[in-house]
């Protein structure tokens, strides 16, 4: 059986990973807004319809990731993988590797970022001047949300 709270904090990562609200996700799914709405503030379970226009519009989302939470997203299948080429890489990008075992663990110097001072933190966090906020919404534990307009 889905857990519909975690169904729908699920449904949330979606929205964020996209960039995209409640409203415009219902639309490129073709569903009705207010049936997201409800689905969002725990009213009512995902049909089955539901999911699979999801993963109709989004082939890859992990169907048993967004029914209980397992597996992956996005799913590592259909995940390019970039391969970076830098001047730190221990094999020159213009030669041939030809040797060594392909399976041997590498040694990697893992760096740590440097600490900010905090008055820099908030300066880079909180700096409005150029954007203009929209709207605010908060999200509340019990499914329900309100929503801020400037």
């Amino acid at each position: 059986m889905v857990n519909i709270d975690d169904f729908v904090k699920r449904l949330e990562i979606i929205l964020d990973y996209y960039g995209l609200n409640a409203s415009s996700f219902a639309d490129k799914i073709g569903v009705q807004r207010s049936s997201m709405s409800h689905l969002l503030s725990g009213r009512n379970k995902p049909s089955l319809d539901f999911v699979m226009k999801i993963l109709d519009v989004f082939p890859e989302i992990d169907l048993y990731w967004i029914l209980n939470g397992k597996g992956n997203f996005p799913n590592v299948e259909d995940e390019v993988i970039p391969i970076l080429k830098n001047s730190d890489s221990p094999i020159p990008s213009n030669e041939n590797y030809s040797g060594g075992d392909l399976f041997s663990q590498l040694n990697y110097k893992e760096e740590k970022p440097p600490v900010k001072n905090l008055e820099e933190i908030k300066k880079t966090n909180l700096s409005f001047e150029e954007d203009e906020i929209e709207k605010i919404v908060f999200f509340y534990k019990n499914g329900t949300f309100k929503v801020y307009i400037p």
